[in-house]
């Protein structure tokens, strides 16, 4: 836990230092929430995430620059992934994992592609201390406990660099619809190639800056419009998947090669300044003994004061 501290803080300063270089300044914050329990209330597998984007850059104009590195996004995740009994997990059930990362992403667009590109240091075993948060949370809500095997047998401590890509190009349909087809490439914590689209209605995404939750794929807002009323976004993706050091190989399990995602959700902003987001995504099965799929549940509450 020390040196995870240590690698953090050290990591924290140098993006800073980058972040701070030149003549930029705050332009938004994000975050998103998502947990199992607020979808189909059921705690396995692909648990709970939190996933939080800072956003610097020398102004915004209501749409990305064609420079790379004009727009940067300091980006934090942490995430739990839990066999289905924590107690005595199932043979052939997926091993316990806390990940937290850490990473620098640039937005920019060309040709009116748009292209979010960036780099995380994802951190992952009982380093991060995602196994007590776990255990105290559960023993709090008087659910089941994180058994001494199911500690023993998580996915063990590591630090990997990953290497995230995405471009994406938004065809308007009249002045509140957009479809907006996207693919993507992830390397490094989990590799893989992935294909999608996302349908807005509303007016979320006009003139804002949109991040994608990499648990739901949910695009929640880091720098916003402030235009009230509701949006609605359905959307869903496709991924091969090479490998996963969430599903080690020496633990006998055999990851989905396909992965697939679908998704709904709506946004809603007030006139003074608060904002709300909820919504549903169904999770494919990522191993060959997964029983069954999931649902998880995402919020975001907004409140500038």
């Amino acid at each position: 836990m020390i040196r995870l501290i240590a690698v953090a803080v050290s990591a924290i300063l140098l993006l800073s230092s980058v972040v701070s270089a030149s003549e930029r300044q705050r332009l938004g914050y994000g975050v998103l929430v998502t947990n199992d329990l607020l979808g189909d209330g059921r705690d396995r597998w692909r648990s709970g995430s939190v996933a939080s984007s800072r956003v610097w850059g020398p102004e915004w104009t209501g749409q990305l620059p064609d420079n790379i590195g004009e727009i940067l996004e300091l980006r934090f995740n942490a995430e739990i992934i839990a066999p289905r009994n924590l107690n005595v997990p199932a043979a052939g059930d997926r091993p316990f994992a806390g990940a937290i990362s850490l990473g620098l992403h640039t937005h920019f667009q060309t040709n009116q592609i748009e292209f979010a590109v960036g780099g995380d240091l994802v951190f992952t075993g009982p380093q991060t201390g995602l196994d007590d948060l776990q255990s105290f949370l559960h023993d709090q809500i008087g659910s089941g406990k994180l058994s001494s095997a199911t500690r023993n047998a998580q996915v063990g401590n590591d630090i990997n660099p990953t290497l995230v890509a995405e471009a994406g190009h938004s065809i308007e349909f009249g002045k509140t619809a957009r479809l907006r087809p996207f693919v993507e490439g992830r390397a490094g914590v989990e590799t893989m190639a992935r294909v999608g689209a996302d349908l807005i209605f509303g007016h979320v995404g006009h003139k804002e800056l949109l991040v994608r939750d990499p648990v739901t794929g949910h695009r929640y807002r880091a720098i916003t419009n402030g235009l009230p009323g509701y949006s609605f976004i359905v959307g869903g993706d496709m991924a091969y998947v090479d490998s996963s050091e969430f599903l080690p190989s020496n633990q006998g399990l055999k990851l989905s090669d396909a992965r697939s995602r679908a998704r709904a959700g709506v946004h809603w902003n007030g006139n003074s300044g608060l904002g709300a987001f909820y919504g549903l995504t169904w999770l494919d099965k990522e191993f060959k003994g997964q029983a069954d799929d999931q649902i998880v549940g995402s919020v975001r509450l907004r409140i500038d004061f």
